[in-house]
């Protein structure tokens, strides 16, 4: 029985210890292996020998790891290269699958997880021999992140920068995914084309069919002209809808519909209009279980899900927080007007170790309101909101509990003829609707899901409470 070839890698990288490391995981796994310090070099031998996978840095003196890249795909070379990059913006994610790359590789990284990934570029290689390179257009984009489920979230982009297919943007509210929806029309080869976006339970139900699908003059009353639906707008690009799963039924087929045959009416046309519209959806439910309880369209749903993106809550990429706040605070800054202001260690452990139940929203709220409340030119941990900051949190419990007791016995001593539940029940409400409302930026929908009330719960509150 013939043994499989050892793989042939080729390592560039002008770090001295990277190519020291690699070069002895890679000798271990049996392969056979030449460093380059100088990109110039490794050309200079392409010309006369190929290796089955490449490695090079993105930062290099002289030359950069794109370039290089670049430069091989000028000389017509198929070949897998992993480029390595300490950068964890999605623009360098897509920017390494732009210059030809099978895969890229963020610092720090696990040697066994270089190994393999080799492995896999070999295998790739030898199966595409006769494919041919992807193209990809490039796009801009400020997302940032370093966690391993958002690496995930940029690889994706990146391998579908070069189609248009349907994609289903599932996570927690507050975890971008509009901003994941806009990152995909900005690496597509839509991205000169309208990107329309519309949050579908922001718009009155009666009045959703004609926001996507537009209406002709006289359609029903008040309509006195004719109206460009969220379609025909987006005509050529993508339309993002966001919050899929809360659309009507009815709706829904008209979706499919669309989806399906590529045109529809406006409301009260006769003229069935043609589109040429991406189409990328988003929820915060689960369709599967919403499909088995008969709330979604089960062929709708296999029409969107064609590819998955999910988007991972704040507490699991902890270790995103230093980073993300460094970008907020720097954007809130510039947006407020109001001077740059650096954080000190403390309110940055704090901030890492709470929850954020509104997610990146959440964040970003509160790094505005740093920014505009905190003294000094450094953001203390005595800046970072209390209830944030969790300081003292059994101490607060207590207090406002004992403080409750004693305004009850008071009002039972004084012989108050109010049932005490008749008088406190609303200030506790409503104390509790300002402060949700608060953490999800006023979006009701958000609000009543930290409050575990549904949203026309919350919204008959409010009415109730005096606090619309």
């Amino acid at each position: 029985m013939n043994q499989a070839p050892k793989q042939s890698v080729w390592i560039v990288d002008d770090d001295d210890s990277v190519r020291w490391v690699l070069e002895k995981a890679m000798q271990r796994d049996g392969m056979h292996v030449r460093g380059f310090a100088d990109p110039h070099a490794a050309l200079d031998e392409l010309a006369l020998e190929r290796p089955d996978v490449l490695i090079t840095d993105i930062r290099m003196p002289g030359m950069d790891g794109l370039e290089f890249s670049s430069h091989i795909a000028a000389m017509n070379i198929d070949l897998p290269i992993i480029v390595i990059t300490a950068h964890t913006d999605l623009d360098s994610a897509v920017a390494a699958y732009q210059s030809g790359a099978f895969e890229y590789l963020p610092k720090p990284f696990d040697v066994d997880d270089a190994v393999s990934l080799v492995n896999r570029a070999a295998a790739a290689g030898r199966a595409r021999k006769a494919g041919g390179a992807a193209e990809i257009t490039r796009g801009m984009s400020g997302m940032v992140g370093q966690a391993p489920a958002m690496q995930d979230v940029f690889r994706t982009i990146g391998r579908l920068s070069r189609a248009s297919m349907t994609v289903l943007i599932t996570g927690e509210s507050g975890t971008g995914k509009e901003l994941v929806a806009r990152a995909l029309h900005e690496h597509s080869p839509r991205v000169n084309a309208p990107f329309v976006a519309l949050n579908t339970t922001a718009i009155a139900a009666e009045l959703l069919e004609s926001e996507l699908f537009g209406h002709e003059r006289g359609a029903f009353t008040g309509a006195d002209r004719q109206r460009i639906g969220r379609f025909e707008q987006a005509h050529g690009g993508t339309l993002f809808l966001d919050e899929i799963g809360d659309m009507s039924t009815d709706l829904q087929t008209r979706l499919l519909r669309v989806l399906a045959e590529g045109e529809f009416y406006r409301v009260g046309g006769q003229k069935a209009i043609h589109v040429d519209v991406r189409i990328i959806a988003a929820t915060n439910q689960n369709l599967e279980t919403a499909v088995q309880e008969g709330r979604f369209r089960e062929d709708l749903y296999h029409r969107l899900n064609v590819m998955r993106i999910n988007t991972p809550p704040l507490r699991e990429r902890r270790e995103d927080i230093p980073m993300l706040v460094s970008h907020y605070l720097e954007k809130s800054s510039d947006e407020l007007g109001v001077p740059r202001k650096s954080i000190s260690d403390e309110a940055l452990r704090l901030l890492t170790r709470f929850d954020w139940p509104g997610n990146v929203r959440q964040l970003v709220n509160a790094t505005r309101r740093m920014i505009v409340t905190s003294p000094g030119n450094e953001i203390c941990a005595s800046d970072v909101p209390a209830e944030i900051a969790g300081t003292a949190s059994k101490d607060r419990s207590s207090a406002w509990t004992s403080e409750l007791s004693r305004w009850a016995a008071s009002r039972l001593a004084n012989g108050s003829a109010t049932p005490l539940l008749d008088d406190a029940q609303p200030q506790f409400e409503k104390a509790l609707i300002v402060a949700a409302l608060q953490a999800a930026g006023g979006r009701k929908q958000d609000a009543a899901r930290l409050l575990g009330w549904g949203r026309n719960t919350l919204t008959r509150k409010i009415k109730d409470l005096g606090l619309g």
